[in-house]
């Protein structure tokens, strides 16, 4: 019997916290209980409830959040909350048991055009992963199921998972008004057969990687940080819209140069220069007063 490790994260709602596994309890799926009864088909929600400061509680993949009434402060009970999830999960006990698993959830999912001609965006009607990830072949996903089926088309380049769609990038051989509709029943199919997006052991990798990126974080400059609070807040959500993602790499205080990592569609996209000079280099220039007076992705 595997055990579980809890790791206890605050959010931006200070009554919600989430409590993060290295294992995936739901795949391709999301639930909340707001009370006791609704959480009928999950005991450990049901036991959860049982604390009197319980409001909500909610299952995602590889993490438990719960709502809190302000009876108390978090500081005070977190320990205790996470303790018992951990004990709950080490018990080998179900999370979330169906009524009939012979029912399968319906599944939709749909194509999106993105400004890169080489990829289109396969949006679900459900969550499939808490990250991005990024598979440059099949060798790199081999803990991505989902990306490694991908891979067996011949026309897949690329593959990029997050939130609740897979942006996948092809090679020049064909038009994807010729594999679309393949692509998309694909996916569809597959995540209505239940099958894993991501397995446990990639987890265990972004979980190395996040703590890799807390002490580079510790490291790093007041201006570095008012670049990356500005990435987060204007940058990155329009840009994950259109399948893709942008990182923070350095900041080079000489030259004024910002580099960033470019994933998903904005990888090798035609446009991303545009996007990079006319829009996110403006924008940094005008909200950091000068302070920054280049824009380079590293890889597009």
């Amino acid at each position: 019997m595997s055990e579980f490790n809890i790791t206890i994260q605050p959010t931006n709602n200070k009554n919600i916290v989430k409590f993060v596994t290295d294992s995936f309890l739901t795949q391709a799926q999301s639930y909340e209980f707001g009370s006791i009864d609704e959480a009928a088909s999950s005991p450990i929600a049901q036991q959860l409830f049982y604390l009197p400061f319980v409001k909500t509680v909610y299952i995602s993949q590889n993490f438990i959040a719960i709502e809190k009434y302000n009876i108390v402060e978090w500081e005070d009970v977190q320990d205790e909350v996470a303790t018992s999830i951990k004990e709950y999960l080490d018990s080998g006990e179900a999370v979330v048991t169906q009524k009939n698993d012979s029912t399968k959830i319906p599944v939709t999912v749909y194509a999106e055009s993105t400004p890169n001609p080489s990829v289109l965006k396969f949006v679900a009607n459900k969550p499939l992963a808490t990250d991005t990830f990024e598979f440059k072949n099949i060798d790199e996903a081999t803990d991505a199921p989902l990306a490694q089926a991908l891979f067996n088309f011949p026309f897949v380049k690329e593959v990029f998972i997050s939130d609740n769609y897979v942006s996948v990038m092809k090679y020049n051989m064909v038009e994807w008004q010729e594999i679309s509709m393949e692509v998309r029943e694909f996916i569809r199919k597959y995540l209505e057969d239940g099958k894993p997006v991501l397995n446990d052991a990639i987890l265990q990798k972004d979980k190395a990687s996040e703590a890799s990126s807390e002490k580079e974080t510790a490291n790093l400059s007041d201006i570095d940080k008012q670049i990356i609070e500005i990435l987060d807040e204007y940058v990155k959500p329009a840009v994950a819209g259109d399948g893709g993602h942008i990182a923070f790499k350095s900041f080079d205080a000489d030259t004024k140069t910002v580099s960033v990592i470019l994933q998903g569609a904005c990888s090798g996209c035609p446009s991303s220069t545009v996007t990079l000079k006319n829009g996110i280099e403006t924008m940094l220039k005008e909200m950091l007063h000068g302070k920054v007076q280049n824009v380079v992705a590293i890889n597009g």
